[in-house]
This record gives C-alpha cells, sequence and structure tokens, in this order.
C-alpha cells in the first residue's frame, strides 16, 4: 500500500523533534557540518512521495544514519515512523508491535526476525486494505 506517509512531516517539523527531543536532557540541537544538508537535501527530495511504510521506515533509516543533528538522530527519525504507524487502522497491540519493529528498523537495531516481522506485518496490512 502506497501512500505519501511522511508527507505532513516536513524539514521544519524534524527540526523540531530533534529540538523537543534535545530540550529535556539539555542536550546540544545544532544541525551537523556533514550530515545536515545531505539529509535535508534526501529528506525534502523523497518525503512527499508515495511509498510503502516499509520505504518510510527505509527513509527514515537512512537519515538517521546521514547524522543531520549533533544528537539524538535515531530518536527524531524513531519518533517520525512511530507516528505514522499510529495512524494505522489497526488493534492497539498491533499498533503497539509495529511501532517497535519500525523503531528498530529506523535506529538500524533489528534482528532478522524483526525484519522478517515487520515485512509479514505489512504484507498483512496490505491484505486487508484490498478485502
Amino acid at each position: 500500500m502506497k501512500r505519501a506517509w511522511l508527507e505532513p512531516f516536513t524539514w521544519a517539523v524534524i527540526v523540531e523533534t530533534n529540538r523537543q527531543l534535545c530540550a529535556p536532557k539539555a542536550a546540544l540541537h545544532q544541525p551537523t557540518s556533514d550530515g545536515y544538508d545531505r539529509t535535508r537535501a534526501l529528506w525534502e527530495s523523497r518525503h512527499r512521495a508515495e511509498m510503502t511504510l516499509a520505504e518510510a521506515a527505509d527513509l527514515c533509516r537512512r537519515c538517521h544514519q546521514l547524522a543531520p543533528f549533533c544528537n539524538f538522530n535515531g530518536n527524531t527519525f524513531v519518533a517520525v515512523i512511530r507516528r505514522v504507524i499510529d495512524m494505522l487502522p489497526v488493534a492497539p497491540a498491533e499498533a503497539a508491535a509495529l511501532r517497535s519493529l519500525a523503531g528498530h528498523l529506523v535506529a538500524g537495531t533489528a534482528t532478522p526476525e524483526e525484519q522478517r516481522a515487520f515485512q509479514e506485518a505489512m504484507q498483512r496490512l496490505e491484505t486487508a486494505e484490498e478485502t
């Protein structure tokens, strides 16, 4: 199921999400010299496009890896994909599992079993949407 899942998340939203994550820990909220411009360009070129949810999670993972901010890069992009998952019409328990799986994918810590579980869940969602 291809949708513009990330369209509501403009670069300004990404920056604000990072600021909000940094504030409680008094962590430096600042762009990095190497990753910020490349990440912003990638995000702005892709976030409005229709893509599968797995592709949206992958875009978030790629942006996390480019490290646009001094702190909380993973948390920033995990927060985005979790908000996307919250929009799905699924039971609360399934949404919680999907948020966890997607978060691990974005953070780059998903095990092969978690990757498979996420793909299977995406297939179930696509099948349910077709019926």
